[in-house]
């Protein structure tokens, strides 16, 4: 799990669906150029923005579309009035900061959640989105992780050892997921996860066009969905102990006893 990529651009490469728009009307040929940026807040909402993605390889055709060249161009102006680190890349202003996507499928989590969420809001994304760096993604994750990150056992988990912004939730992949104690899982608990996920996912499109916001909203949940992640949390739980746990401070309990362990052995 990774940051998603930062532009530090003075909003030159990243911008609305409007604009975007109006940069095609000028010029259909910057759509290759294209890409949908899509930030914490994006995710919840279900909004859209765009940027502008390049290929080191692709610099001198993209400069060649004038609306694109204006963009670029600004944002070399911008880095060069900047701070130290807009500066050190002032001589790629076509570039983002921070390049962390991949033309890949992308499971996101919004690095901010609300504390009154029951579950954190994971989602996928497709190829071709670019994460900001307001959410944490992992590019090519297998099925099952989406049943993990949606899980009881993993949002009691971050309560505990993440921080906060205020009193919402602020993930962290490292102490988050990367320290996640998790048992050992077999082919058949993968398979048994990614179906449990699978309803998830299908538990939301059935109220399409609900935003995830709506949809985790604790005093709207629709009852499908909040079906769906009881049984995804039995799937789980019955992985630790053979059973479901019996409130949240058993849950604590074990992972903590797993995490023990797991430190230990490294």
């Amino acid at each position: 799990m990774i940051l998603g990529s930062s532009a530090i651009d003075g909003g030159y490469l990243t911008f609305s669906a409007d604009e975007k728009d109006a940069i095609l009307r000028l010029d259909n040929k910057a759509k290759r150029f294209i890409k949908p940026y899509l930030g914490g807040g994006d995710i919840l909402k279900g909004n859209f923005r765009y940027c502008l993605w390049i290929a080191d390889d692709d610099v001198e055709e993209a400069l060649k579309i004038l609306p694109i060249k204006e963009r670029v161009d600004g944002c070399k102006s911008y880095r060069l009035g900047a701070g130290r680190d807009a500066k050190k890349a002032a001589s790629v202003p076509h570039r983002f900061f921070y390049r962390k996507y991949r033309d890949e499928n992308a499971l996101v989590v919004t690095m901010t959640s609300s504390e009154r969420r029951l579950y954190l809001p994971a989602d996928y994304l497709g190829k071709r989105v670019v994460v900001s760096n307001g959410s944490l993604v992992i590019y090519g994750a297998e099925p099952h992780t989406m049943s993990i990150l949606s899980s009881k056992m993993h949002l009691v988990w971050i309560k505990t050892v993440c921080g906060q912004l205020e009193t919402r939730i602020r993930y962290s992949n490292t102490l988050g997921w990367n320290n996640f104690p998790l048992p050992t899982l077999t082919k058949s608990n993968q398979k048994d996860l990614a179906r449990s996920a699978e309803e998830i996912l299908l538990a939301r499109e059935a109220h399409f066009p609900a935003t995830l916001a709506d949809l985790y909203d604790p005093d709207k949940m629709p009852d499908d969905l909040r079906e769906a992640h009881e049984r995804n949390d039995e799937v789980l739980e019955r992985i630790y102990i053979g059973r479901r746990f019996k409130n949240d401070t058993e849950r604590l309990e074990k992972l903590f006893d797993l995490y023990t362990k797991m430190t230990a052995d490294k």
